[in-house]
């Protein structure tokens, strides 16, 4: 019986033999689908690191989020919250299009769908916590009063505060200018720069803070000048030096590229601020500069423009949906470095798009889903930054929901302009757009061609 055995094993057919292994396979898969679906996330093995690495920065004690999210008790709460805003994709705050457009990102904060699947089937299973032994070691969050580009860049070699403002208990908005001296007595340039509202006071009250670098330059400023709009002051000379507003750190450039700082130069503040039923008195915001080391010169310079979606004002009737659009020419080439959409309450969408000098069109990207109390920088991955010829037209389009559908909206049965207050309307992109001469613009097109016929 046993040799018997042994000889039809033997001539078994081979296709026998791979029937046999795709049975098994398939079985195998079919159960390992099985088990994973009868598998319960826990918060000890399964959700805990997915909130460490995406939503812990802003969700701890005296941070910008409304809630702690730390641990089990912390979040066992807001179990059902987490979920619908996960699956909305309000949080964490990430509100671009991801299906169109350029979708390598820097600084990519989102969810995968596996994170977000995770999240649900742990919160409709209950939320457990699981195994406390199964918990990932509490992260070491730095200290909130430091300047978050330090661990990479060491302490900024530059520090400009603006002067005090007291911000009233109840009121208005409030806008504090004022024009400080740098101090710097000799030519540098910018690798990064940082804006850090006072801890714990002015984190609160802050909405946005714009820096304006002052300082004479002999002429104008090489390619950047030329191409910015003649009309718009901010696109003149060394421009706005570094926009912040909630969600936003500071900018790192890349390795080519950085930002001009003179002699005897100025910063202009213009600090908008918001009173949130407490006074924060004599609140001060500080910059953080961080050079390259003396001597050094990037190759190119990078201008932070604010790219209008509007050629005029903005009129916006009540209940309707509006659309704006306007349009930069950019008349050196030149790559793009990130698209940060700003708008109000009654912000829908912004897109930017490039129109070559062919006619061809080219959406580059699209926030489809804008929350205006986040004004996320997307900072493209370098690989992927567009590059764009002399004579590309930058189109930004943007949307205005002013009816009642919109939950941000206070009141759907006022008209809407155009102005600096929250309940006013704003339309415009911050692009951080450095400039190429055209021998570096055609070298970097080359390079790009000969990576993706590797990649074929």
């Amino acid at each position: 019986m046993t040799g018997r055995t042994h000889v039809a094993r033997r001539r078994l057919p081979a296709i026998g033999v791979l029937a046999l292994a795709a049975v098994l396979t398939v079985s195998g898969s079919a159960r390992a689908a099985e088990a994973e679906a009868d598998y319960q996330p826990t918060f000890a093995t399964d959700v805990a690191s997915i909130l460490q690495q995406k939503c812990q920065v802003c969700h701890q004690p005296n941070s910008i989020a409304p809630m702690s999210l730390l641990t089990y008790q912390d979040v066992r709460p807001w179990a059902r919250a987490i979920k619908a805003r996960v699956v909305a994709r309000e949080m964490p705050p990430w509100h671009i299009d991801t299906t169109v457009g350029i979708r390598q990102f820097k600084n990519d904060r989102s969810l995968s769908q596996e994170q977000i699947d995770t999240i649900v089937k742990w919160v409709d299973g209950g939320a457990p916590l699981g195994d406390r032994a199964d918990l990932p070691p509490p992260v070491q969050w730095p200290d909130p009063t430091a300047w978050v580009l330090a661990e990479q860049f060491g302490q900024p070699e530059l520090i400009v505060p603006s002067e005090p403002f007291t911000v009233p208990a109840d009121g208005q908005d409030k806008w504090w200018q004022s024009t400080v001296d740098t101090g710097l007595t000799e030519e540098r340039w910018v690798k990064a720069i940082e804006t850090k509202p006072s801890f714990p006071g002015g984190r609160r009250v802050v909405h946005h803070a714009i820096a304006g670098l002052i300082q004479e330059e002999d002429g104008v400023i090489g390619l950047a000048a030329s191409a910015a709009n003649p009309d718009d002051d901010d696109d003149i000379g060394p421009g706005t030096f570094m926009e912040w507003a909630v969600g936003k750190v500071g900018e790192i450039f890349p390795d080519d590229a950085g930002k001009l700082m003179l002699p005897d130069s100025q910063i202009r503040w213009n600090i908008h601020y918001h009173p949130v039923g407490e006074e924060v008195a004599d609140d001060v915001v500080e910059l953080g500069v961080y050079f390259y080391p003396k001597g050094q010169k990037p190759e190119h310079r990078t201008i932070l423009h604010m790219m209008r979606a509007t050629n005029g004002g903005i009129d916006i009737p009540p209940g309707e949906i509006k659309t704006t659009q306007g349009f930069t020419v950019l008349r050196a080439p030149a790559r793009l470095e990130n698209f940060q959409p700003h708008m109000h309450m009654r912000g829908k969408a912004m897109s930017m798009e490039a129109i070559y000098p062919d006619g061809r069109r080219e959406l580059l990207s699209y926030v489809d889903n804008f929350q205006w109390n986040w004004h996320i920088n997307y900072v493209y991955d370098e690989a992927v930054a567009p590059i764009l010829p002399a004579g590309t037209m930058i189109a930004i389009t943007a949307w205005h929901d002013n009816s009642e559908a919109n939950r941000n909206n206070p009141d759907a049965r006022q008209w809407v302009g155009s102005g600096s207050r929250t309940v006013d309307e704003m339309a415009h992109a911050w692009v951080d757009v450095t400039y190429l001469e055209e021998a570096d613009y055609e070298a970097e097109l080359e390079r790009r061609k000969a990576l993706t016929d590797n990649d074929e």
